[in-house]
């Protein structure tokens, strides 16, 4: 069936991100993802000039679908405490959900790839900053806030990765519950220093 220009574009997309989630950018060929979509090469080709064209946009794609997903989560929250756990469980949620989308967007093929690499670290960059404005401690500047931010991304995308591994167990809710808690905690804990 011949769909329209738009609409096939997002159908490839879509295929494209189980393809390179399955197999990694090195690894795919635009004839698995023609395959895969049901349509010949040249038709692939019609809407993506190369292999790493059709990964770049995948890449944008899904890192802007991330941000998007967060920040509407966080948009409504009661206060600094509701923001952190409907931030995570919003995060959680997208990796379950959309795991596919996760492994390429955080998977080591993209990180070896220094063009790709910016990728993530866009993403990562832009939630931390986000969790960064979150995080009051007195007395300590900006850049502070954003080092314990980045140190809550990273902590967050290697838990998802085990959590991901293990089946995702425990459930959604709980993950939430014991990672917000173990942040709020944390920062909740943090003095200033001769403190």
């Amino acid at each position: 069936m011949r769909l329209p220009a738009e609409e096939r574009r997002k159908q490839l997309l879509a295929v494209a991100v189980d393809v390179f989630a399955e197999k990694g950018f090195h690894a795919a060929s635009m004839n698995d993802v023609a395959e895969a979509a049901g349509v010949t090469k040249p038709v692939l080709y019609q809407h993506f000039t190369s292999k790493r064209d059709l990964f770049v946009e995948l890449l944008d794609e899904i890192g802007n679908d991330l941000r998007e997903t967060i920040a509407k989560a966080t948009s409504n929250a009661d206060g600094p405490r509701q923001q952190i756990e409907d931030g995570f469980r919003a995060y959680f949620v997208f990796a379950s959900q959309k795991t596919s989308s996760f492994t390429v967007l955080f998977g080591s093929g993209a990180r070896r790839d220094p063009e790709f690499s910016s990728f993530a670290q866009s993403v990562e960059s832009s939630i931390a900053q986000t969790i960064s404005e979150l995080i009051v401690v007195e007395g300590h500047p900006a850049e502070y806030r954003l080092l314990l931010a980045d140190a809550i991304v990273g902590m967050t995308e290697s838990a998802t990765r085990h959590w991901l591994a293990s089946g995702c167990v425990p459930d959604v809710e709980t993950l939430t519950e014991q990672i917000a808690g173990l942040v709020w905690s944390g920062l909740r804990g943090i003095r200033n220093p001769g403190q």
